[in-house]
C-alpha cells in the first residue's frame, strides 16, 4: 500500500509549505509516479527540506574514525581537528578558527553505551525513535554482541567505496518496534517497496558480489538472531529480507558531512583585502593538497538515509534540481538548478557529475546495474544514434591513432 499523500509531506522541515510548493503524481506503470512543481521555482530556489525517515553513517566510515552524530550525521570534529586527521599535519592550525560552526560543549554520549551525539536533542531523539532497542549499553565493545556480530559481517561483504548500510534497515525494524503507531511507521516504509523478485535479486548481487547468496543467508540469519520481531515477520524471510535489501540498496540517499568544507565556504564568504584573500586562498589550495596526497578522495563522514518526498524524483542525465546537505547535517535541501515551471516534473540526477558527462551507452549500463531502468531522458533520446560504446571503449578508439609520445602526454 502506497503512502498516503499528507504521508509523503510529514518529514518536510514545512511541510505546508512544500505542499504548496509540489505534487505527487502518478506517472505511468514504468516510472511509477515523480513529482511535479505547482508553482515556478527560479534557479537556486530552495524546493523543499527534509528530514530522513531514518538514517545511518556508513560502517567502514565510522572505523575510518570520521567522528559523526549518531543520529542526524553532524560532523562532529572541529574543522582544525578534521584538516590535523586528513592532511597528517598534527600541528596545523586553521585561520579564522571562529568560522568552524562545531560545538563540543553541546555534544552528548549516550550515557549507556557512549555513542556520540552533536546534543541532547539529537540523543533524546535517537533514543525515542529507535535507540532504546539497539542500545548495546556495556556490550558496545563485546564482539559477540548480535548487533555487533551482524555489523562486522557487512564490513566483511561491503567494502569502500560504500553504498549502503544494514544498519539503515536495523533502524527500520527498531523504529517500528518501539513506535506507538506502528501501522503509521510500516505505512511509510511501504512507500519505497516497488521492485519484483527478480530485480530485488539482481540488486542485491550488485551489492554483494559475486557470492551473495551465502552472504545474503548470513546476514539475515544473524538480522533475525539480533532483531526478530513477531509483526514484522514478513521482512525475516529470504523473500522478505532480499525485498528489504533491495529498497535500500535503491532508495537509500548518499549523505555527505563535512566541518572543513563548512569552514572553507565560510572562508569563502569572507570579504577580504585582496593581498588577505590570496592568502587564504593559497593556504586552502595546500591544505586540499596536503589532503589529497595523505587521504585521497574520503573527505567526509558518509551515509546514507530514506527521504519519503524526495524519493518521488525520477532520475535525468540532464536534472533540473540537486540534493546536498548544507547544514552539515542529515536535512536533504532539495534545490532547482534551472528554472522550473508549474506542471514541469522536477528530476534529479542519480548519477554523479563524471558519471553524466560519460556516453550514453556507459550512463545506460550504471543506471541497468544499479537502478535496473534504461534511462529516456531527452539527452538520451538525442543520443539514440550514438554507437553502442563505453566512455572506457571510446577512449580506447580514440588512442588507437596517436602516437606513443601523445599519449605519453595526455
Amino acid at each position: 500500500m502506497a503512502a498516503p499523500v499528507d504521508d509523503m509531506f510529514s518529514r518536510c522541515v514545512d511541510p505546508a509549505k512544500a505542499s504548496n510548493c509540489v505534487e505527487v503524481r502518478f506517472i505511468d506503470n514504468v516510472k511509477g509516479k515523480g513529482l511535479f512543481a505547482k508553482k515556478p521555482f527560479k534557479k537556486g530556489d530552495t524546493i523543499f527540506i527534509e528530514r530522513p525517515l531514518v538514517s545511518s553513517q556508513f560502517l567502514w566510515n565510522a572505523l575510518y574514525k570520521y567522528r559523526a552524530c549518531e543520529y542526524c550525521l553532524r560532523a562532529l570534529e572541529t574543522a582544525e581537528e578534521n584538516s590535523r586527521r586528513l592532511s597528517g599535519r598534527a600541528a596545523l592550525s586553521l585561520p579564522h578558527p571562529e568560522l568552524c560552526k562545531v560545538r563540543p560543549d553541546r555534544h552528548q554520549p549516550c550515557p549507556h553505551c557512549q555513542v556520540m551525539y552533536c546534543s541532547a536533542e539529537c540523543r533524546q531523539a535517537a533514543w525515542e525513535q529507535y535507540h532504546k532497542l539497539l542500545c548495546l549499553g556495556p556490550s558496545h565493545h563485546d564482539p559477540d554482541h548480535p548487533l555487533n556480530k551482524l555489523q562486522d559481517a557487512w564490513r566483511s561483504v561491503h567494502y569502500p567505496p560504500e553504498t549502503s548500510s544494514i544498519m539503515i534497515m536495523a533502524r527500520m525494524v527498531a523504529s517500528i518496534k518501539q513506535a506507538e503507531d506502528k501501522g503509521r511507521w510500516q505505512r511509510l516504509f511501504s512507500q519505497f517497496c516497488s521492485r519484483t523478485a527478480n530485480e530485488e535479486e539482481e540488486i542485491v548481487h550488485k551489492l554483494l558480489g559475486e557470492k551473495f547468496q551465502g552472504q545474503l543467508g548470513l546476514l539475515r540469519n544473524l538480522f533475525t538472531t539480533a532483531l526478530y520481531e513477531e509483526s514484522l515477520s514478513q521482512w525475516f524471510t529470504p523473500d522478505g529480507f532480499r525485498s528489504l535489501f533491495s529498497l535500500v540498496g535503491t532508495n537509500g540517499q548518499g549523505i555527505g558531512t563535512s566541518s572543513l568544507s563548512q569552514w572553507v565556504h565560510a572562508c569563502d564568504a569572507l570579504e577580504l583585502p585582496s593581498q588577505q584573500r590570496e592568502q587564504l586562498d593559497a593556504f586552502i589550495d595546500q591544505l586540499y593538497k596536503d589532503i589529497d596526497k595523505e587521504t585521497g578522495d574520503f573527505l567526509n563522514c558518509e551515509g546514507s538515509g530514506l527521504f519519503l518526498l524526495q524519493s518521488s524524483c525520477n532520475h535525468s542525465c540532464v536534472p533540473n534540481a540537486e540534493a546536498s546537505f548544507p547544514d552539515n547535517n542529515f536535512l536533504l535541501h532539495l534545490a532547482a538548478l534551472s528554472d522550473i515551471s508549474p506542471g514541469e516534473e522536477i528530476c534529479i540526477s542519480y548519477l554523479d557529475v563524471c558519471q553524466r558527462d560519460r556516453s550514453r551507452h556507459s550512463r545506460h549500463k550504471i543506471l541497468r546495474e544499479n537502478y535496473l531502468f534504461v534511462c529516456s531522458c531527452q539527452k538520451c533520446m538525442s543520443q539514440m544514434d550514438d554507437a553502442d560504446l563505453t566512455s572506457e571503449d571510446e577512449e580506447e578508439v580514440e588512442g588507437e591513432g596517436e602516437t606513443e609520445d601523445e599519449m605519453t602526454d595526455v
